[in-house]
Parts: C-alpha cells; sequence; structure tokens
C-alpha cells in the first residue's frame, strides 16, 4: 500500500470517529481522564453522613463502605451520560454537570 492510500485509509477512520461522537464526548473524556490521572484531585465524593456531623469517628470499613457507595454512583451516572451521549440526546449535558459535581469538578 502507498503512502497516499495509508493517509487517505487513515483519514477514513479518524473522521469516522469523530462523527460518531455525541454532544458530550469530549467532556465525558476530559472528567474520565481527570479522575484516572494519578494523584488526580478529582474523584468519586459522596455527602457526609449524619454520623460524621455527630462527631462520631469513622471506622476503617465506614470509610470504605462510604467509598464504595459513591463510586458506584459516579459509574451510574457516567454511564447514563455515555449512553445519552451515544443516543445523541443533548441531556446528556445536564447528567455531566452531575458527574463533575460528582467529583469535583
Amino acid at each position: 500500500m502507498n503512502r497516499a492510500s495509508l493517509a487517505a485509509l487513515a483519514f477514513l477512520a479518524l473522521s469516522g470517529g469523530a462523527a460518531s461522537a455525541g454532544p458530550c464526548t469530549s467532556e465525558i473524556d476530559k472528567i474520565e481522564k481527570a479522575v484516572s490521572a494519578p494523584n488526580s484531585m478529582y474523584g468519586p465524593t459522596a455527602r457526609q453522613s449524619i454520623g460524621a456531623q455527630d462527631s462520631r469517628e469513622p471506622t476503617p470499613e465506614s470509610i470504605a463502605q462510604a467509598q464504595k457507595r459513591a463510586d458506584a454512583h459516579y459509574q451510574d451516572v457516567l454511564n447514563e451520560a455515555k449512553a445519552l451521549d451515544a443516543a445523541n440526546n443533548s441531556k446528556c449535558q445536564e447528567v455531566v454537570k452531575q458527574v463533575k459535581d460528582l467529583v469535583g469538578m
């Protein structure tokens, strides 16, 4: 295959990916990169519990459980944003805002 054919093939492959991108694809990618970056300051969080407000000291188990719930909720909302984005539904923008709030962006 000559260089012109390879360049044309690469262009078609890349342009096809861009054509299938939804209205929130770039924002979702930014969020995922920020959350997964080493030593990231962003990550799934949850609201403070009543127990924490009552000056109770958290246990390692309660911390792990809270992190697990926050991670699961983050994944659920992120998956909703991705599904709406894949369907070209502009409502994904509202859900992306929720995801950003969940990770502190």
